[in-house]
């Protein structure tokens, strides 16, 4: 008796994969909320869809989460998420922050960079693009990381596409 075994597989990266992911983003985020009281849960939901929206979509570069002092626009502490593609990306365990800080006084601030793809569509594109997503952002000036530690390595994936993550802690 002979017999065949035939496997196919999809490169294509859909809005589950995406999904996945942001819920990786999201458990971080969780996390931050169990040692520090925020992002509220229901901007925990928001923000892990806007990342799987934007990821699926090659529309995100970077999204950074954390605590900025507002008086000088500076970061104390930042989650830094950037969009990856290919490569050796590793699904890794959400969590591994630093020690626990004192982040009294610092509001929890984002700031999302859009990635060259999303920049070359048409002006009405990045609006339809913009509005289905569930957290409406201004412009703004990127809080400022001048003074302090990064820590690299960690980063979630899932077919072929992802995001690294990096923590910063000012001194």
């Amino acid at each position: 008796m002979t017999g065949s075994y035939t496997r196919s597989t999809s490169s294509s990266f859909t809005i589950t994969d995406a999904r996945y992911v942001g819920g990786r983003v999201a458990a971080d985020l969780r996390l931050l909320f169990n040692l520090y009281g925020e992002p509220s849960l229901d901007r925990i939901d928001n923000s892990a869809e806007e990342v799987a929206l934007l990821l699926r979509d090659g529309y995100l570069d970077t999204v950074d989460y954390g605590f900025r002092d507002t008086a000088n626009n500076a970061w104390k502490l930042r989650l830094r998420y950037k969009a990856t593609t290919g490569g050796q990306l590793v699904d890794s365990r959400p969590g591994n922050f630093p020690d626990p800080v004192n982040l009294t006084g610092y509001g929890f601030y984002s700031f999302l960079t859009y990635s060259s793809t999303f920049d070359l569509l048409t002006g009405t594109q990045q609006a339809t693009v913009k509005g289905a997503l569930p957290i409406s952002r201004t412009t703004g000036v990127a809080p400022s990381a001048l003074s302090g530690n990064t820590t690299a390595g960690h980063s979630y994936a899932r077919n072929g596409a992802g995001v690294s993550r990096d923590v910063y802690l000012a001194y």
